[in-house]
């Protein structure tokens, strides 16, 4: 990767801070975002920084994308002025898309083999860590692509995370992700009828939640989360409307697998509620508020 310019496409709240740690480990990177005041807000005065004013401009030998979902991926590649046209002007030949939003593991497969046929290689690599880790440069990251193509980004996982795995060929690390949602979703519906529970029978809520976090019901999640349980501010954070994509990957993934996802439909179920009810933006433990 020694001399590779990074191209990003992508800046909101995990976009941005990825592409200043990529800057901090040294990358030249070309970034480019819908909202142009995102990207310069990202540039600064960073001299390896540049403000490409389309996807065409950020086209760079690797490209890694951060938007909220694949159909976003596929139109900054296929747009007149997207990233394909820009490898064609700038004679790549062989570009390298590294896809690290969360994505639906069946259709970044299918999207990955069309690519192909036309020479674009495809890493999807979805992260797990919040704005958070994104920041402190310490997510987990999700690798699926062929085994040249994860050496090759090595480098540039090393600057956004701390744990980086490749869990095979392409679509394996959004399947991963998609695992790993399954988990969030799950268990947040299972805090949010526990606090529920708690606060109908008169319990101190901030005791209870203690002792959960030091018994066998101890997680991330309630660590992360109970400051939103105690407070009721379920501002900002990841939005709901996001887990519920996130859970319909999960009941697609099993559908096509033949597995039973009864109890993700149900905490699908409830984000559905969430977003029908305006509440699509709030922070996914926020659906506690559809179970009291």
């Amino acid at each position: 990767m020694q001399g590779t310019t990074i191209g990003f496409v992508g800046l909101g709240p995990m976009g941005a801070p990825m592409a200043r740690n990529l800057l901090g480990a040294g990358f030249d990177v070309a970034l480019w975002n819908r909202t142009a005041s995102k990207a310069q807000a990202v540039a600064g005065d960073h001299p390896r920084a540049t403000v490409a004013t389309t996807p065409a401009e950020a086209a760079r030998p690797v490209v890694v994308a951060m938007l909220p979902d694949l159909p976003q991926v596929r139109d900054v590649v296929e747009r007149a002025d997207g990233l394909r046209a820009g490898w064609r002007a700038a004679g790549v030949d062989d570009p390298l898309l590294v896809v690290m939003s969360t994505v639906s593991p069946v259709a970044v497969r299918e999207w990955a083999r069309d690519l192909a046929a036309d020479g674009v290689r495809l890493v999807d690599a979805p992260v797990s860590g919040g704005v958070e880790g994104a920041a402190a440069g310490t997510l987990s990251i999700m690798a699926g692509g062929a085994d040249a193509d994860v050496a090759l980004l090595g480098p540039v996982f090393d600057a956004l995370g701390r744990t980086v795995r490749h869990l095979g060929p392409v679509g394996a690390g959004s399947l991963t992700k998609t695992c790993n949602q399954v988990v969030v979703g799950g268990t947040l519906n299972a805090l949010a009828e526990a606090v529920a529970i708690a606060e109908a029978g008169g319990l101190d809520l901030e005791a209870v939640l203690d002792v959960l976090g030091g018994g066998l019901a101890a997680s991330q999640l309630l660590t992360d989360k109970a400051r939103r349980y105690l407070t009721g501010d379920f501002t900002h954070g990841a939005a709901c409307r996001t887990q519920l994509k996130d859970l319909e990957f999960g009941i697609a993934a099993g559908r096509e697998l033949g597995v039973a996802t009864g109890a993700t439909e149900v905490a699908r179920d409830r984000y559905q509620q969430m977003v029908d009810r305006g509440d699509a933006e709030l922070d996914h433990s926020a659906v506690v508020r559809v179970v009291v």
